[in-house]
């Protein structure tokens, strides 16, 4: 059997690589919260929109404004505790002080609208919020809020609930229409769909895909599957109809972030191998997940 090298620690995992990319991640949030969102008038959803919403009102309707870094700092702290105990320590400690430096640099960066126009300050800022997200899930982190929710439900169950988060972000943004106004609101919606669809694209660590090899070298692509990704397979006998040769098909699901680098692989192990990747929109049963440190 070919000696395969074991899967050595990501660089995203350094301690000093993971606290540069928070910060980084942090610069990202609050430039966007004091460009874009502030032109447009925008309510981002989820705990950040909410956070937002809250001091609109208190400076509205009781003439008096709060820190954005105390409210989204006391709206996040319940998750947080939930998110050390179940999830991990280090990622929640991690994930803390993002939610701590991005509040201070909002606080602290002055607001300068980098646009008039509503529908691009609607799209851009989702799209620079999907960036800052995704920098913190690559750092073993989360901005916090309904972040913690996803992963959550995602390390337990396997699902992408991404979308489930974009329906609980609509619930938000229609009270802050009936208070604010049905334009902000609606505008408040294409950001989040840009910042959720965007994400889905750019971090695809909880969505899973279904491998299909067919092989006459079973084990290479098997152990190859077992070090990389640390998933099972299921091997089936076929039979080629063209030759009429006798075939190994490796049946396995693994995460999409981790299929380009078993395809590549393989293709250096086993330069015959015909690979099929299909998306798998649900999975029920045993799946693995690296869970957070």
């Amino acid at each position: 059997m070919e000696n395969f090298t074991p899967k050595r620690t990501s660089l995203f995992r350094r301690p000093f690589v993971r606290l540069l990319l928070v910060v980084l991640a942090s610069l990202l949030m609050a430039v966007n919260l004091n460009t874009f969102v502030h032109a447009g008038g925008l309510y981002p959803g989820g705990f950040t929109g909410l956070s937002l919403l809250i001091l609109e009102i208190c400076n509205r309707f009781f003439g008096f404004q709060l820190p954005y870094v105390l409210v989204n700092t006391l709206l996040n702290s319940i998750p947080a505790i939930i998110s050390f105990k179940f999830i991990g320590r280090r990622f929640t400690i991690y994930s803390g002080f993002m939610i701590l430096l991005s509040g201070f640099l909002t606080d602290l960066i002055p607001v300068g609208p980098m646009t008039q126009d509503v529908l691009l300050a609607a799209v851009f800022g989702g799209l620079l919020n999907a960036c800052a997200v995704t920098l913190c899930l690559v750092a073993g982190a989360t901005s916090g809020g309904t972040d913690f929710v996803a992963i959550y439900f995602s390390q337990k169950y396997g699902r992408d609930v991404w979308n489930y988060i974009l329906a609980f972000n609509v619930v938000v943004l229609c009270v802050a229409g009936v208070l604010f106004g049905w334009d902000k609101a609606l505008y408040s919606i294409i950001f989040q769909y840009t910042s959720t669809q965007a994400l889905r694209g750019m971090y695809l660590r909880y969505q899973q895909v279904t491998l299909f090899i067919v092989t006459d070298n079973p084990q290479v692509a098997y152990q190859l599957i077992r070090d990389e990704t640390n998933h099972d397979a299921t091997e089936i006998m076929g039979t080629g109809c063209y030759h009429r040769s006798q075939k190994t098909i490796l049946y396995s699901v693994i995460s999409a972030d981790e299929a380009h680098h078993v395809r590549s692989r393989l293709k250096e192990l086993d330069p015959t191998a015909f690979v099929n990747i299909i998306k798998s929109h649900k999975i029920q049963g045993r799946f693995y997940n690296p869970p957070k440190d």
